[in-house]
Order: structure tokens, then C-alpha cells, then sequence
């Protein structure tokens, strides 16, 4: 096990070195000069020479990487451009609140959708399967944004059960806080529940076809305890699989969400640091992003042999 652990880590390094010298190339082809944003189009050339040998944009793109990659591994992720703040604290302050609304959305959509999708498999050509995976599909096809935009129009403006837009954190009025997430928690709960119900689906047929489950039914059990001792724990490995990318992927920043309903989480943080030309926000922001992928698959590819015992980990 203490390899297996060692091994993903070693291999994690590469991976987040070559991401973060991606974010910081691309980063640099933005149309746009934040020394320019700041001081104005009809600024001299002493002070746009001043702004930038102290925002360290003078230097060769080089050491500028290499700069930013140091201080980066010393928790430094430099200030921001417009604002001035501290660029780490900033991305965690963004990420506490997207974390909630994550965490709580991807929660309820997995206690929906994974008995839903196992249902539907054990009922395979029936009514309810045809009407699971038509329901399914559709969810998945609907755009989040669109989806927000109904929502808001109907139990926002129609109805006048929620509020429109806004978010007030649950930890200072937790009854004020769960109504300004409802919609968004619902939006993000549909989306995903689309996803995961039709790889609960596949990977329960394809457990179901094996010749342990046969010869389980063969012994006498019922199809209650095939499924809880024999199917459940088999099917749910691939799922867990893609309930790790879908964690990481909300985690790294809901931004279409958090736009349309004026959260201000991560996502929305990566949208304003694009429109203010804010280098350091957003390599900070995408970094975060690549490591919060790295740690989540390595705690799914951790939690994998729990569910499939089939897979090795020396």
C-alpha cells in the first residue's frame, strides 16, 4: 500500500510541473497588458518602465516561471494586480464557499443517482429503465446556465420563494444561507445526477452479467442480497472513478453557476482575474485547480480497492 501511495505522488509531480508551465505560457498569450489596464492608455514610458520592472514583467518570461514556480512551493503566490491581496488566502477565502455549495451538491446527487442507476440496471428494458435513462439523458443535455436562468425565473421571480441572487454564508445565518443555495445546489445536483445515474446504469449491467452474480442467484439468494453483497460493491468502483473527476472538476470552480446566481466562489474569482488581466489571481487560481484535481484522484485511486477488491495495490 506504501508503494502504491508513493507511486501516484511520484507521478502526481510531473503532471502539476507541466501544468503549471502550461497556465503560465497560455496565461501570457491573453490579449491584453495588466500594466497598461492599471495605469491607463496615456501613461509615459517612465511609469509603465516603473510598473513593470516592480511587477517583475521586465524580466525574460524565463525567469518570471521560474520566480513564480519558487514561490509558489514556498506558499507564496504572489498579490494581486488590482487589488493588492495576498493571492493564496484570496483563493482559499473563493474556495471555502465553493467547497460548500460542491460538497453538498455532489453529495445529494450521488445518494440520488447511484440507486437510481442500479435500479434502472436491475430493471433493464422495463418502463422505469427507458424512463431513467430518457430522464438522464436530457439533464445532461440541458446547459447549466440555462438551467439556472429557469430556476431563477420561476422560484425566484414568478413564485417568489427564493431569492434571486446574492449568497450569504450558512456559518453567519445558516436559515438565509441554505435559501440562497438552494438553486444553485439544485442546478449542479441536476446536471451531475444525469451523469452519474448512466454510469451507475453501465457499470451495473456489466457486474450483473458475470457468472458470480449467476451463481449467487443459483444458491438461493434473493435479488435483494445479490445486489447488496454481490453487485453493489463491484458496480460502484468505475462510479466512484467519475464521482472523483466530477468532485474535482466542481471543486476547481462551478464558474457558470456561480455567475449566473453571483456567488462568490472560485469560479467566479478565474472570470474576474480573466476580465482584470490579473496574471497572479489567475495562476493562482488554475494552480489551485491543478492540485485540487491531483489530491482528489489520488484519494479515489486510494479508495478504489475498497470497492473492487480485484484491484492490487502492491
Amino acid at each position: 500500500m506504501t508503494r502504491f501511495v508513493l507511486s501516484r505522488l511520484v507521478s502526481a509531480i510531473p503532471t502539476l510541473f507541466l501544468v503549471s508551465l502550461a497556465v503560465f505560457t497560455l496565461i501570457r498569450l491573453i490579449p491584453g497588458d495588466p500594466v497598461s489596464l492599471m495605469l491607463g492608455d496615456n501613461v509615459d514610458d517612465a511609469a509603465y518602465a516603473a510598473m513593470s520592472q516592480e511587477l517583475g514583467l521586465d524580466r525574460p518570461i524565463a525567469v518570471q516561471f521560474l520566480m513564480w514556480l519558487q514561490g509558489a512551493f514556498q506558499g507564496d503566490l504572489g498579490r494581486s494586480i488590482t487589488t493588492g491581496e495576498a493571492v493564496l488566502p484570496l483563493v482559499l477565502q473563493r474556495f471555502a464557499i465553493t467547497a460548500q455549495l460542491v460538497l453538498v451538491a455532489v453529495g445529494l446527487a450521488t445518494v440520488l443517482a447511484v440507486p437510481l442507476g442500479m435500479l434502472a440496471a436491475w430493471r433493464q428494458n422495463s418502463a422505469f429503465d427507458l424512463g431513467v435513462v430518457v430522464g438522464a439523458t436530457a439533464l445532461m443535455s440541458i446547459p447549466t446556465f440555462w438551467m439556472g436562468l429557469m430556476l431563477l425565473l420561476l422560484f425566484g421571480l414568478n413564485l417568489g420563494w427564493l431569492p434571486v441572487l446574492g449568497y450569504v454564508s450558512p456559518f453567519e445565518d445558516f436559515g438565509a444561507g441554505v435559501l440562497y443555495l438552494v438553486m444553485p445546489v439544485a442546478v449542479l445536483v441536476l446536471h451531475e445526477c444525469g451523469i452519474l445515474v448512466r454510469m451507475s446504469r453501465a457499470s451495473t449491467l456489466d457486474v450483473l452479467r458475470l457468472d458470480y452474480v449467476t451463481h449467487a442467484r443459483a444458491k438461493g439468494l434473493t435479488e435483494g442480497q445479490v445486489l447488496r453483497r454481490h453487485v453493489f460493491r463491484n458496480a460502484f468502483g468505475p462510479t466512484s472513478t467519475l464521482l472523483g473527476l466530477i468532485l474535482g472538476n466542481l471543486l476547481g470552480g462551478v464558474a457558470v453557476v456561480e455567475t449566473v446566481f453571483t456567488i462568490p466562489g472560485l469560479g467566479r474569482l478565474i472570470v474576474e482575474s480573466i476580465y482584470g488581466r490579473d496574471y497572479p489571481v489567475l495562476q493562482g487560481c488554475l494552480l489551485f485547480v491543478a492540485v485540487t484535481y491531483v489530491v482528489v484522484n489520488l484519494i479515489v485511486d486510494l479508495c478504489y480497492p475498497l470497492f473492487d477488491p480485484r484491484v492490487k495495490t502492491t
